[in-house]
């Protein structure tokens, strides 16, 4: 399979991983957290140690970009890791593992929320979802938005998990109904500290100069986490120029690479980031990087902790390195998600 990967891929193969949390206790973290977003300290370890085994060498984004474009030969498969978010935990469990193993990586920073007490909407969603399923149906959610209602309707009647029902809720509606969402919820559930999820903190500046002085690398992510093919050009230009000039005002680096939110790219949104400077951009794609590939639509596997649960419920080493091969993939066994979005297209009918 690896054989067959580096053939397709031209020679060697470009893998770029992305993970989100790397959590202290998984088991725990998962009764209150969105589950895709979590990784154990334990089986990150395992990830790295296995990705080495199967001959991957851990390198910089800038290295991988110079194979990918002919201007230098790798003499192994390269792997990139990444992280998405600027998750606090990630500094605390993530960090002192890839110092001690000598393992570069990016970690793509939502620059307006670091160094503050705000959460990500999709983690105050789910916190929210949470605490209404606990308590019950009650007559005071009969008056909420309409999109507050259908995303409170499908978590409800169970006709989807929660965190699934939440990933279509992010991918049909703009930051702004999102924010309405949350804002409804928070009034129909009463005031209170608990409606703020204590889990799910972001880094501060320090911990980002810390790292940043360690050589780790670090990439825009927007400014406050927002799905660019939702919105107009003007807020693209906004968010791609100014999380850009917050992180390298702060952080004292240059800020030359990009994450899209939800993965989600379009060829306006690649135009502005060429225009600002950008080298490259990372999708959620889940294919080969090619030689010679673009570098603004850079693909990802995405991984948390069960992709390497095994049928005994355990850690299986022969599971992740299928999944770092690829081999689901090329035996058709499953479809990766295109990235690629029409811009600020009209919002589709919400289908249940």
């Amino acid at each position: 399979m690896a054989a067959y990967r580096r053939y397709q891929s031209g020679g060697r193969r470009i893998l770029i991983v992305s993970y989100h949390r790397v959590v202290e206790d998984f088991t725990g973290e998962l009764q209150r957290s969105i589950p895709g977003l979590l990784i154990s300290q334990e089986t990150f370890r395992r990830h790295l140690e296995g990705l080495s085994a199967a001959g991957y060498e851990f390198a910089p984004l800038g290295d991988a970009l110079d194979v990918m474009a002919g201007r230098r030969v790798a003499r192994k498969d390269l792997c990139v890791v990444t992280f998405d978010d600027g998750y606090r935990d990630v500094y605390r469990y993530g960090y002192p593992i890839l110092k001690q193993m000598g393992v570069p990586a990016m970690i793509y920073l939502p620059a307006e929320l670091i160094g503050t007490d705000r959460r990500f909407n999709h983690d105050r969603l789910f916190h929210l979802l949470r605490r209404v399923q606990a308590r019950g149906y009650q007559p005071l959610f009969d008056v909420l938005p309409t999109p507050a209602t259908e995303l409170l309707d499908t978590v409800l009647s169970g006709r989807k998990r929660m965190s699934a029902a939440l990933d279509d809720f992010i991918g049909h509606y703009p930051s702004a109904t999102l924010v309405e969402t949350i804002q409804a919820l928070e009034e129909r559930l009463g005031p209170g500290p608990e409606l703020l999820p204590e889990q799910g903190d972001l880094m501060d500046w320090d911990e980002v100069r810390c790292m940043a002085k360690d050589c780790f690398e670090f990439g825009a992510h927007t400014l406050g986490h927002v799905v660019l093919t939702h919105e107009p050009i003007e807020v693209v230009e906004r968010e791609v120029r100014e999380s850009k000039a917050m992180i390298e005002r702060e952080a004292g680096i240059t800020v030359r690479d990009f994450a899209y939110c939800n993965g989600w790219y379009s060829d306006d949104i690649i135009r502005v980031l060429i225009r600002n400077g950008f080298r490259s951009a990372v999708t959620t794609e889940d294919m080969p990087n090619r030689l010679g590939d673009d570098p603004f639509i850079l693909k990802r596997k995405v991984l948390w902790e069960n992709f390497s649960v095994g049928l005994t419920g355990g850690y299986s080493r022969s599971l992740t390195v299928c999944q770092f091969d690829d081999c689901f993939g090329v035996l058709g066994l499953r479809e990766p998600v295109p990235g690629w979005r029409p811009q600020h297209a009209p919002l589709r009918e919400v289908s249940w």
